[in-house]
């Protein structure tokens, strides 16, 4: 979690995230947004962001990991 955390941040992911929820946020009003519709909006957007570059480390240290252990 700490390296898919520290690439995030790397390549600013987090920050267009961060300025997606405050565009949100402005757009309903600070008071009509709730934190559960927050998530429910910007997790879509979130999700499909994440730079083909952070997912193909991950899945390869994933894969690397699975062949050691079967070791």
């Amino acid at each position: 979690m700490e390296l898919v955390r520290d690439r995030l941040v790397e390549c600013g992911w987090k920050d267009e995230m961060r300025i997606a929820c405050r565009e949100h946020v402005k757009k309903k009003g600070r008071k009509d947004v709730t934190v559960d519709e927050l998530i429910r909006v910007i997790t879509p957007k979130g999700r499909a962001s994440v730079p083909d570059s952070v997912k193909a480390e991950l899945l390869n240290r994933i894969q690397n990991f699975i062949v050691s252990a079967a070791l």
